[in-house]
């Protein structure tokens, strides 16, 4: 199945994606280059609905982990949205969720990165 990627959000600090079909060895490769140009040096908080996402292989739990790990390294955070439980079971295995900041809906993600952002442009 192949896999569809659209531009939820995007601002200078955050970036959302909608996530649809299988994150895969052939659609990894994908998501990867489309994370790499979109998630430029000012971006700190990457969403990922994945509500859409009926299957993640290795490969693609590749992919969210070097996201996740270039969040932390700027302190920054990856937000995942509507993972079924198939999808979380993935996450699961790799031991993945403690790192992961999970939210059950799309609009919980936009509402708190919404405060973030409030936060940020209040102090700056």
């Amino acid at each position: 199945m192949p896999l569809n990627i659209k531009v939820a959000q995007e601002s200078d600090e955050a970036l959302a994606l909608m996530l649809t079909g299988s994150i895969d060895s052939d659609t990894a490769p994908e998501l990867e280059a489309t994370l790499a140009d979109m998630v430029h040096p000012q971006i700190s908080y990457v969403g990922l609905n994945m509500a859409g996402v009926t299957f993640i292989s290795s490969a693609g739990l590749r992919v969210v982990f070097k996201v996740l790990k270039q969040m932390k390294a700027r302190e920054g955070q990856l937000l995942v949205t509507e993972m079924s439980p198939r999808v979380e079971k993935g996450f699961e295995i790799v031991k993945m969720i403690p790192d992961l900041s999970i939210f059950a809906r799309h609009q919980e993600m936009d509402d708190y990165l919404a405060v973030i952002q409030q936060r940020e442009s209040d102090e700056g």
